[in-house]
């Protein structure tokens, strides 16, 4: 086949593809944001919060949603984009014509290069924004002491006391839920509005309804003076909720490179854990490489004649796939865990495997 054939064919390929991942995507993000939007509505009328808002909450998580589901739009499309064609019998006519499956994989996987890039440009920019002026707004409507600043951070407000903190997750500790703050400051003012002390923190801890600092530098302001003293831990008497809390923090796959690449830094260097960061970070990173090595290794399936099962059958092995590939990766990273294997091997385990048994597959049958 002549160059000019090879870009036509590409062109059929890539038009084909598109479409069915336009639709897969667009089926599958809104599904996800209609769910989202009815769960909304069940907070309706908590202080001011409304219809209007739960729309604009919805559409401000859209770009994220755009991110997490493109994978699987991705994976869907591609079967369905080929299975098309195969419908037509055009897949046919190229295996005939002497392009092999891997050439034809090739041509899919060059468009989704593409698609990808623009979405990995979306989860770094967007869709963080979005996620967090979405709880801000939420939070806004529903709580007037706790809002979300750049990056993260959560500002909350109790009487007098204002505090900040970095960033924050939440965490298992046996049958009940701790939260977890990072870069702490507690500010307490007077009735006047004056400075009475500020609190610094590596962080701050509440557990079985008692509130904790750790690596604490504590400074009471008086009329002239300023007298400082440094605890490794305090209890915090403060009422502030946890649970209401716990809605303000980002989940960390929620938060970009950038931000998570902060976090493991600050927390590192004063020794604190930074694991659960680490594998946000890695999972992030690796996530364009695993989409496209989860499309290409789904591609096979969408071979052979229609009679040995169909579309539907193809397109339900991948599905399984996709299924089978997400609980391995989460088994790998969480042995690596165990294991001690840095993240980013653990990370690269599952792709790497799905690469050598892509390439035995072609080998032999392509």
């Amino acid at each position: 086949m002549s160059y000019r054939a090879f870009k036509r064919v590409d062109r059929l390929v890539a038009l084909a593809v598109l479409g069915a991942v336009g639709l897969s995507w667009f089926v599958l993000v809104g599904f996800d944001a209609f769910t989202i939007f009815v769960g909304e509505l069940n907070d309706v009328g908590h202080g001011t919060y409304t219809l209007a808002k739960a729309a604009s909450y919805t559409l401000l998580t859209v770009p994220r949603r755009l991110y997490e589901m493109f994978g699987y739009a991705a994976l869907i499309g591609g079967l369905l984009g080929l299975g098309g064609l195969a419908g037509t019998g055009e897949l046919t006519a190229l295996r005939a014509a002497g392009m092999s499956k891997l050439r034809i994989c090739a041509s899919v996987v060059l468009t989704l290069v593409l698609l990808t890039a623009i979405v990995v440009v979306i989860g770094e920019t967007v869709a963080p924004w979005g996620d967090q002026s979405a709880k801000a707004l939420s939070l806004a409507a529903k709580s007037k002491d706790i809002t979300l600043g750049k990056g993260g951070s959560i500002w909350a407000r109790e009487g007098d006391t204002v505090v900040n903190a970095g960033s924050g997750r939440t965490r298992p500790a046996g049958d009940m839920a701790a939260v977890d703050l990072s870069r702490v400051r507690v500010f307490e003012f007077d009735k006047e509005g004056r400075l009475l002390t500020l609190s610094v923190a590596a962080r701050a801890e509440h557990l079985q309804g008692k509130w904790t600092l750790f690596d604490v530098r504590r400074t009471e302001f008086g009329e002239a003076s300023a007298n400082s003293t440094q605890q490794a831990e305090m209890h915090w008497d403060s009422k502030m909720d946890p649970d209401l809390l716990a809605l303000s923090i980002v989940k960390l796959d929620y938060l970009n490179l950038v931000d998570l690449a902060r976090n493991i830094t600050y927390l590192e260097r004063n020794g604190q854990d930074a694991r659960g960061f680490r594998e946000a970070y890695w999972s992030r990173l690796f996530y364009p490489v695993n989409v496209l090595v989860l499309a290409f290794c789904a591609l096979p399936f969408a071979f052979g004649a229609l009679r040995s099962g169909g579309l539907s059958k193809r397109l339900f092995l991948g599905i399984v796939l996709a299924i089978g590939f997400y609980f391995l990766q989460r088994a790998v990273v969480s042995m690596g865990n165990v294991y001690g294997l840095p993240p980013g091997v653990s990370n690269a385990l599952p792709p790497l495997l799905l690469i050598a048994m892509a390439s035995a597959y072609f080998r032999r049958f392509a």
